[in-house]
């Protein structure tokens, strides 16, 4: 290892505990190798390498997780019970080590309550200054803060419960063709299989005759069959026609069973409602659709909330605003110019949101939006409201500013926070620790340029640069070149990923990992050629997208080229994700014919996208696409029993080959018994999870290895079965490099850990559960698994910003995965801020000019060097230097 423990960046005696040093002595853990490094405290510090190299489990599990450890040592045992704990790390000993503060890549909660303005708090404040500053109609109560959030009982709408939406059902949803009998399924909303059964048996025996066309029942028959909320019980005579139910009556006829109708709207809202499977909660959806609430009009809170204003607006509209907007109004407010902010002026923000405002009024919403800064109300502020509202709207203000710095000044206050992609969320969290003024901690930040144009790189540098100046430590997990470049300190880890990394190759000022020759970080950083493409493809086929408007896209036209590698560029919140991820792909899913974005993944986004639909048309070559693949960081499981080997599918061969050992064939077992989601072959103490709870009295609970199985899930007699002296949990436990020399002479099972190993992820366990998996992999893990499909050439693949969480050195293999179905005849379009990737683009199409309001337009289109010339396009400048400087960067470290 190279290493540096002479004085930092601000001095040390590198002698004792004492010094200004962080000390790791023999960190194991994951795939760490007994690594010895000393770190520099208040300073600026990157953990860069491949995927799976290491760094991580460095910086987060060992340096992190041992301050956490410290921290809970200090609080009371009951207090210990209520905080989630990460465990020991395995590690020798760490000093010189403050409290840490962990900023994490992770999307945002399920919770649509949860919002922009609940995670930096900033609706706490906006709900204070309405509660003590607002104006009030005349003879109303003062209402509490509580009372203006749509989370509590007293503020939330009582028609929609704080959701600004509501879900409904048509006979249309519920039954599709008409011209179908109940017997033939018109009923399509209905369960399938005997549940489906036994409501069809109800209806006949209650003289419904199922057999003629739908459209032909009385029309108040169809309505209660669909609508009612009464649930009768009745005899069931099962598989009985009509006129053998009839008889049977007659002839007093024993019934097969007691049975209870359920109307088709009563049983989806409630398989939607409680559902604990996501199969059957994404059918419900299908029968579902969103529309706004009539009674809030979207807003969320109740009546007596709405009719509160500061200067001139209800809470509800404040908080569609976007955060710039907010800060903008606010501003008279904050520096006591309340006469100002009561004048019937149009200012820059209203003028920017002139497009939305219209739209919303022509729909009733915004209706007191034309008397905005009512000049009757604002002055006659008391002296009390005044220095409120000045002192609530500073902080408002002040607050904003460190967003606006960090580009998410596009975001509103009321975006849910399932919306974000785990970059936005994570700089909201840096927002909120910035404000904090803490000093002589250590944080702990996980990629935060992931998703971040290189135009706000600068403003989130010197954001962690400002936190340093504080006297705080600042570790970075980076794979962003100019981040290691600015950095005052670079500890690289490798070389290579999982039992190939796990050392530390450097530590010390970036300029010294030149002299590393095993450093993959080090080509990268220190290359003096760009990644640019070779010959650029022509397409000789387009789709046009005309009249595009979503979010804010208006009346969008673009040009995609078919059969090419094309970028779509731009700011964050410039619209291109709107653009490619949301309109692009529901309008060739409506051609295509498949369903429309089920209403629960529209839920997840928050109120605002559940009723938000594309408007817009596709022409051109568009019959040239028969098959479209979205490829997004969604986990590819929500609990432990999904893992690599079950979703790829690879499992179902090894599976088989345990099956056709002679030892399975004398004990007649089935590939099944190797499932550990089966009751036959898995563990019956820990039913094939392969830990178990313990409880701990008033101490949390903790996960042990199931003193049965030991954490290999199968039962005894399943084990004994061994494959070239392998078991099935031996095999699980294997890295995919590792199966691909194991299984190499069984090409069933080495497809798919080719194609793994291809994208870089030839460090993960086959076993490994899908909640481990960060963002990058899931979406790489889904790639793996489309590409093991035989290519037609003619799909269009969509991905948004696949280098996330990817070293350069892996992003060119994803590339090279890509190129490789745009040459056998695909169309792959993706959404990307990867200078490198851009470069080597057949097709660029850059939206913007700004984020918000003020993106939503095509400022370019062409190859990448036609863009870079472009004078609208804020991303031309960095595009341009990437392909025209042929002098390295790292030459300026």
């Amino acid at each position: 290892m190279t290493s540096r423990t002479d004085p930092g960046p601000n001095g040390t005696d590198g002698t004792d505990g004492t010094d200004r040093l962080v000390r790791v002595r023999g960190a194991r853990e994951h795939n760490l190798r007994d690594v010895d490094v000393d770190i520099p405290r208040e300073a600026l510090v990157v953990f860069s390498g491949v995927s799976g190299s290491g760094k991580s489990s460095l910086a987060f599990s060992t340096i992190y997780a041992e301050a956490q450890r410290r921290y809970f040592d200090s609080v009371s045992p009951y207090a210990r019970r209520l905080i989630h704990q990460v465990g020991v790390p395995d590690v020798d000993s760490i000093t010189g080590l403050p409290p840490a503060v962990a900023l994490q890549q992770q999307r945002g909660t399920p919770n649509v309550r949860s919002s922009v303005g609940s995670v930096t708090t900033l609706s706490s404040l906006i709900r204070m200054l309405y509660s003590r500053a607002g104006t009030y109609p005349p003879r109303q109560p003062m209402l509490y803060a509580e009372d203006f959030s749509p989370n509590t009982p007293q503020g939330a709408c009582p028609a929609c419960h704080g959701l600004g939406h509501v879900y409904e059902t048509t006979e249309d949803l519920l039954v599709p063709d008409p011209a179908r009998s109940i017997a033939e399924g018109a009923v399509a909303a209905w369960p399938p299989g005997w549940h489906g059964g036994n409501l069809r048996d109800i209806l006949t025996s209650r003289g419904v005759d199922i057999e003629i066309p739908w459209h032909r029942l009385p029309k108040k028959t169809r309505d209660w069959i669909l609508y009612t909320d009464e649930q009768p019980t009745v005899p069931v005579w099962a598989g009985f026609t009509l006129a053998e139910v009839r008889a049977a009556r007659r002839h007093k006829t024993e019934p097969s069973y007691q049975g209870t109708f359920t109307g088709a709207r009563a049983y989806v809202l409630h398989t939607f409602a409680t559902t604990q499977s996501a199969l059957m909660k994404r059918r419900a959806a299908r029968f579902l659709r969103g529309t706004r609430c009539a009674s809030c009009e979207g807003k969320r809170l109740k009546p007596e909330a709405l009719s509160v204003t500061f200067a001139g607006l209800d809470i509800g509209e404040l908080s569609q605003r976007s955060l710039h907007e907010i800060a903008t109004l606010l501003a008279p407010a904050a520096e006591g110019r309340f006469e100002d902010a009561a004048r019937g002026r149009r200012s820059q923000v209203d003028r920017a949101a002139t497009h939305r405002d219209r739209d919303r009024r022509a729909a009733g919403g915004h209706a007191a939006h034309a008397q905005a800064f009512d000049s009757n109300r604002t002055p006659t502020l008391s002296e009390e409201k005044r220095v409120a509202a000045q002192r609530l709207a500073r902080n408002v203000v002040d607050r904003v500013a460190v967003l606006e710095r960090l580009g998410l000044g596009y975001l509103s206050m009321d975006r849910a926070t399932p919306s974000l992609s785990a970059g936005e969320l994570q700089r909201l969290r840096l927002a909120t620790q910035i404000q904090s003024q803490l000093f002589g901690v250590v944080y702990v930040l996980d990629e935060p340029s992931a998703g971040l144009h290189p135009a706000d790189g600068e403003a989130l540098i010197q954001a962690l640069q400002q936190l340093r100046e504080r006297g705080n430590s600042v570790f970075v997990v980076e794979h962003d070149l100019e981040t290691m470049r600015r950095a005052d300190w670079i500890v690289d880890v490798g070389p290579g990923a999982g039992e190939h990394g796990g050392r530390v190759l450097y530590s010390g000022p970036p300029a010294g990992l030149r002299a590393v020759a095993d450093s993959q970080t080090a080509r990268v950083l220190f290359d003096a050629q760009p990644a640019v493409a070779g010959q650029r493809r022509r397409a000789t086929h387009h789709l046009g997208l005309h009249g595009v408007s979503l979010h804010n896209l208006r009346e969008v036209d673009v040009q995609l080229p078919l059969g090419v590698f094309t970028v779509v560029t731009g700011l964050s919140g410039s619209g291109k994700s709107s653009l490619i991820s949301r309109a692009l792909v529901d309008l060739v899913r409506d051609h295509l014919g498949h369903e429309d974005v089920p209403a629960d993944e529209a839920l997840d986004q928050g109120p605002a996208t559940a009723v938000q639909r594309t408007r817009g048309r596709l022409d051109g070559d568009v019959d040239r696409i028969r098959r479209l693949v979205v490829v997004d960081q969604k986990p590819i499981g929500r609990t432990p029993r999904s893992n690599l080997a079950t979703y790829t599918g690879l499992l179902d061969p090894v599976r088989r080959l345990f099956a056709a050992t002679p030892a399975a064939r004398a004990r007649r077992f089935d590939a099944g018994r190797f499932s550990f989601n089966v009751g036959k072959g898995r563990c019956a103490t820990c039913e094939g999870e392969g830990f178990v709870s313990v409880e701990m009295m008033f101490m949390p609970s903790v996960f042990a290895p199931c003193p049965t199985c030991k954490g290999a899930r199968y039962n005894e007699a399943t084990l004994a079965v061994r494959w070239r002296d392998r078991s099935i949990a031996d095999v699980l436990r294997l890295t995919v490099d590792e199966a691909l020399s194991v299984f190499a002479d069984e090409p069933a099972v080495c497809k798919p850990l080719a194609v793994l190993r291809d994208l870089g992820l030839g460090y993960l366990r086959l076993g490994q559960p899908a909640t481990e998996f960060s963002g990058g992999e899931a979406q790489r893990i889904k790639l793996a698994t489309e590409l093991q499909r035989a290519q037609r050439g003619d799909a269009l693949y969509v991905l948004d910003e696949p280098t996330t969480g990817l070293h350069p050195v892996d992003a060119d293999r994803l590339f090279a995965q890509l190129d490789a179905l745009v040459e056998t005849g695909n169309t792959v379009v993706v959404v990307e801020h990867d200078l490198r990737v851009i470069a080597r683009a057949d097709w660029v199409i850059d939206v913007g000019p700004g984020a918000g309001e003020a993106g939503g337009t095509i400022v370019a289109t062409g190859p990448p060097e036609q863009v870079a010339q472009s004078d609208n396009s804020r991303t031309a400048v960095y595009l341009r230097r990437h392909l025209e400087d042929r002098v390295s960067a790292a030459a300026r470290i």
